[in-house]
């Protein structure tokens, strides 16, 4: 086991040391499924008995495989097992809000995702920048982290955004950065942020929220072998009700997790349009790792560089080979795709950009313009990086890996890597 290189101010030792007793006896309560449910029932006056008031009870399987996974696999510290009861409560507290909601409003699910917008690709490749800067586009709309966190009531055009929600969203996002230094460096967080997918699909407990945050094998092979159209069911519900009262705008999503469920994702949003962003996969590996060991690093005191690694270049190794089938095949309607390279983007980043707006049918203003520029200006020589070596992987080995998909989209080798 490694360390990964974060340090944590003196209060957060304290509680891991069990030395502020209110957290520790909270964070001391066994991952029970039963235990959880009765506890959100009982905050929340969730009508009904057992998963009655949670919708329907596909998310008992892979909440349970989960809640194991943490107890026996995730090494959890005092504070990593409080903020994970935490984030688990809020779950299931939004699920029963969002049953509550619909059955208020049935009407809600026919609500038109029209022809959303959609940015894929590895992490660290530059989906968040693409998102933020799509964002800005006439008649778009991106989901902020305070909507997919809390998600009802539907927003109203004139409350927004809802104070309140956005401050429970940030206590929740910026808590992991408050634990463990350096995660700004590598990615922010907060309420009015736009916010990725996974957000959403979380509400199944069908989501690498959860492997991004946890060392749980077990929960991983679940993961990698269940159906994901339950999550992307939630996801589309989710986003009918954050536009039940605000209407009329396209949507802006993204997560570079849609790279592994392409086909899923297809059936259901089958008009949907797709941004694919590419980088040197030897550099996103190294980057992802460090992301992933810092926010591991929040919630436990033993973080596994090369295991993480290992697990990233297996996963994007498969999803990427699989998206250079798709392009070749059937799967993906070139006419609504659009690829876009890293590399062109750092380049170039006003001609990258405006080539992304007009494969996607929008306008490239110049408040757009000078959005980019800001940016570009604002990312300096600050971004993140991270050795591969670091991670436990063989360039070598890596480069044979990722050979075809590199080839096939003509991404570049960066400099140093």
């Amino acid at each position: 086991m490694t360390d990964p290189g974060t340090g944590r101010p003196e209060w957060v030792e304290a509680v891991n040391a069990g030395l502020i007793l209110p957290i520790s006896e909270e964070a001391e309560l066994p991952f029970d499924l039963d235990g959880l449910l009765a506890e959100v029932r009982a905050e929340h006056a969730v009508p009904g008995r057992g998963i009655g008031g949670f919708g329907p009870d596909d998310f008992v399987e892979p909440l349970g495989v989960l809640l194991a996974a943490l107890e026996r696999e995730a090494r959890l510290t005092v504070l990593g097992r409080w903020i994970t009861r935490r984030f688990l409560r809020r779950l299931l507290a939004g699920r029963a809000q969002i049953v509550e909601y619909v059955a208020s409003d049935p009407g809600v699910r026919d609500e038109v995702i029209a022809a959303p917008i959609l940015i894929s690709g590895a992490p660290r490749t530059g989906t968040t920048v693409m998102h933020a800067v799509l964002a800005r586009a006439a008649g778009v709309r991106a989901p902020e982290g305070w909507e997919l966190l809390y998600p009802v009531p539907p927003p109203s055009p004139d409350h927004y955004p809802d104070p309140a929600r956005v401050a429970l969203a940030d206590r929740e996002l910026r808590r992991p950065a408050l634990v463990v230094s350096g995660l700004d460096a590598i990615h922010r967080y907060s309420g009015r942020m736009t916010k990725e997918c996974i957000s959403a699909m979380t509400f199944s407990f069908r989501s690498e929220e959860f492997t991004a945050r946890y060392d749980v094998p077990s929960y991983v092979e679940w993961l990698q072998a269940c159906e994901m159209e339950p999550a992307y069911e939630w996801h589309r519900l989710v986003l009918q009700i954050l536009q039940r009262e605000r209407r009329g705008a396209t949507w802006v999503l993204k997560s570079p997790a849609h790279l592994h469920s392409l086909p899923t994702l297809l059936r259901v949003y089958p008009d949907v349009r797709l941004v694919f962003t590419h980088r040197d996969p030897l550099a996103v590996l190294g980057s992802v790792t460090s992301l992933v060991a810092t926010l591991r690093a929040a919630h436990s005191d033993t973080v596994d560089l090369a295991s993480i690694g290992r697990y990233h270049a297996a996963l994007y190794g498969r999803s990427l080979d699989r998206l250079v089938d798709h392009d070749v095949g059937a799967t993906l309607d070139r006419a609504r795709t659009h690829h876009s390279r890293y590399a062109d983007f750092v380049t170039d980043p006003i001609t990258t950009s405006a080539a992304v707006f007009a494969a996607m049918g929008l306008t490239f203003g110049d408040e757009v313009r000078h959005d980019v520029q800001a940016r570009v200006g604002a990312r300096g020589d600050a971004e993140h990086s991270y050795e591969l070596s670091a991670s436990g992987l063989d360039r070598s080995t890596e480069r044979l890996r990722f050979a075809r998909y590199q080839q096939h989209f003509a991404v570049p080798d960066e400099e140093g890597v």
